[in-house]
């Protein structure tokens, strides 16, 4: 036993994880890449006049019904297996492991604020640092006891929305006005933020005014939707599984997975179109608090059971071919998924932003997702060249340093 703290070697990791944060991003990209290209900002009209349309229509029922929320909820999973590897391999070494996993936390807190601030504001580095923070509570909670956390946390967002239409209740409110202030302060209205970013002669001006206000609407918004239980139900759920090793011993849950998979595309599918209907269609045919308490519904009842499914698809896969998957060339971009992560923000902002190209709020969804599947080809191709002369990440090899206030190599030995 030592009783110095180390990061992961690479020889110690598991290339299933790898793999799955490696598909997660995939995931994650055709979700944010809506809010970069502009059109999620788009109105119904001009969405309607663009050439592509109604293709763009479809895929972007495809994507709110069999994407969002599902990826994020996958690398919340991830997140909650990667606290569980820090507590059992540190306390294992006769290591704190909570000293270290704090450290940890705050370099991401920072990569966060920064990554908020300075390049996008649907960020989400920095909204996992702080739910990270009270997983520590919850480490000496039995099996069941953090299943039943989990489930309550996965729930909890339909009791809140119920008590939140009863009394007209707003809890990002608060946010909001600021980041009206601010948008008024810098001549954002109602009237032209639909095409702030990528109007004529828009460009580092404009992308800072933005800024600005992004990371108050952000968290109005995380807040109004309750996000924040849902992660840490998450969390909770991937501490369970970490705990359990399953990812070490995957051939001894095949029975699991395949319940998961089952049950979860037998529940997470009509939920999921049920939730598409009540968020894009049921505000013509009834009131908007019935169809918002709907769609919460079907949301929490579609989200974690189609994660799941997806998920329990890949382990059975990867049970199957006895670790030989063809995925495994997803699992070099799962191991710098913080590179990766950030490298999509920055080559979203080069293409559809003012300071860039600017092709953004001008094209459709037809147009966009060739290119997210461009960039996420070109991520695979680069992360598996990378590792081939470097041990880490560039943003990963920071992070480790930071971490564990030790100079790493990040060259491999020739």
């Amino acid at each position: 036993m030592t009783s110095q703290a180390l990061p992961v070697s690479n020889n110690e990791r598991s290339d299933i994880l790898d793999a799955l944060r490696g598909f997660a991003l995939f995931g994650v990209l055709f979700d944010n890449i809506i809010g970069f290209s502009g059109w999620g900002m788009m109105g119904e009209t001009a969405q309607a006049s663009l050439r592509t349309w109604p293709a763009d229509g479809i895929l972007g029922l495809l994507e709110l019904t069999f994407i969002k929320g599902k990826f994020y909820s996958l690398f919340s999973l991830l997140f909650g297996i990667g606290f569980s590897i820090i507590l059992i391999r540190n306390e294992q070494k006769g290591v704190n492991p909570l000293k270290i996993f704090y450290r940890r936390l705050i370099i991401l807190l920072l990569f966060g604020v920064v990554h908020s601030y300075f390049l996008w504001e649907g960020d989400i580095l920095l909204l996992y640092a702080l739910i990270g923070l009270v997983l520590p509570l919850f480490r000496k909670c039995s099996d069941r006891s953090l299943l039943i956390w989990a489930a309550v946390f996965i729930a909890s967002p339909i009791l809140i929305d119920i008590i939140k239409v009863l009394f007209n209740f707003r809890a990002g409110a608060f946010l909001e006005s600021i980041a009206t202030r601010v948008d008024t302060r810098n001549g954002i209205t109602d009237d032209n933020y639909r095409q702030y970013l990528y109007k004529e002669g828009s460009g580092w001006q404009e992308w800072r005014n933005w800024q600005q206000s992004g990371l108050f609407w952000r968290y109005s918004y995380l807040i109004e939707s309750n996000r924040i239980p849902k992660v840490l139900g998450m969390f909770l759920l991937g501490f369970w599984a970490g705990r359990k090793m399953m990812y070490v011993h995957l051939e001894n849950h095949v029975s699991l997975f395949k319940k998961m998979r089952r049950w979860g595309f037998i529940i997470g599918i009509p939920s999921a179109l049920a939730c598409t209907y009540f968020e894009i269609f049921a505000r013509e045919h009834m009131k908007s608090d019935f169809a918002h308490i709907g769609n919460t519904v079907f949301y929490a009842l579609s989200v974690v059971p189609l994660c799941l499914a997806y998920t329990s698809v890949i382990c059975l896969h990867w049970i199957k071919k006895k670790g030989n998957s063809k995925l495994k060339v997803l699992a070099p971009m799962g191991r710098m998924a913080l590179t990766n992560y950030l490298m999509q923000t920055i080559l979203c902002v080069i293409i559809f932003y003012g300071v860039g190209f600017g092709i953004g709020g001008k094209i459709g969804l037809a147009i966009v997702y060739p290119i997210a599947i461009g960039i996420y080809v070109l991520q695979v191709i680069y992360s598996n060249l990378w590792f081939r002369y470097f041990n880490y990440g560039p943003f990963e090899w920071i992070w480790r340093m930071l971490t564990y206030g030790k100079r790493l190599t990040i060259l491999k030995n020739k």
